[in-house]
C-alpha cells in the first residue's frame, strides 16, 4: 500500500490529462482555471457594473465543476493519500531559502512564514500577497488565460498565442526567482 503514498509516476498522470484534453476538445470546451474567476463573478452580479462580465455564465458552469473537483481531490490527496506533508527540493534550494528567512523549506507545501495566520498581521507579508495576487489577476487577465489553459489547453490545441504565453509565464518565473525574490527577502 506505499505506492498509493507516492506521487503518480508520468506515465500514468501524463495520459489522464492528454484524454482528458481529447475529450474536451471533442465536446469543444477549452481547460483552464482562471475563467471560473469570472464566471464566478458573473453570477454574483458583477455583470451589472461591468461590461466583462456581462456573459452567459450557464454556458460555462461546467467548468465550475473542475474548480469543484480540484478542492475535493486536494483534499483527500493531502489528508488521505499523504503521509508526509514535507516537499522534496534539492537541499541547496532548501539552505538558500533558509538563508532568506524561510525556516519551514522543505518541511511544508506552503511557506509558513508568508502564509500561517500570524503571518496576516504582517505588513510585509500581507503587502506581498496582496501585490502578488494583484498581478496574477492583471497578468492572467492580460495573457487571456492562465497556466493551466495556455499550456494545457492552448498548446495542445496548437495555438500560437499559448506557446508565447507560457513563454512569457517561463521568461517571468525566471525573472522572479532570479532578481525580484532575493530583493524582496
Amino acid at each position: 500500500m506505499n505506492w498509493i503514498y507516492e506521487p503518480w509516476p508520468w506515465y500514468v498522470s501524463g495520459p489522464m490529462i492528454a484524454l482528458i484534453m481529447f475529450l474536451l476538445l471533442m465536446v469543444g470546451k477549452n481547460f483552464g482555471m482562471s475563467s471560473n474567476l469570472r464566471t464566478l463573478c458573473t453570477i454574483c452580479g458583477a455583470g451589472n457594473k461591468v461590461n466583462f462580465f456581462k456573459f452567459d455564465w450557464k454556458s460555462q458552469k461546467w467548468n465550475l465543476i473542475v474548480v469543484l473537483g480540484a478542492i475535493i481531490g486536494g483534499f483527500i490527496a493531502s489528508t488521505f493519500l499523504t503521509n508526509d506533508a514535507s516537499v522534496a527540493i534539492n537541499p541547496n534550494t532548501i539552505a538558500d531559502l533558509q538563508e532568506l528567512g524561510f525556516e519551514s523549506a522543505g518541511k511544508a507545501y506552503l511557506p509558513t512564514e508568508l502564509f500561517a495566520l500570524d503571518a496576516m498581521t504582517d505588513i510585509k507579508s500581507l503587502s506581498i500577497l496582496i501585490i502578488g495576487g494583484l498581478l496574477v489577476g492583471f497578468g492572467t487577465r492580460y495573457a487571456g488565460g492562465c497556466t493551466s489553459g495556455h499550456a494545457i489547453s492552448g498548446l495542445s490545441n496548437l495555438q500560437l498565442p499559448s506557446l508565447i504565453a507560457v513563454i512569457g509565464f517561463f521568461i517571468g518565473g525566471l525573472v522572479m526567482i532570479y532578481i525580484i525574490f532575493p530583493l524582496i527577502f
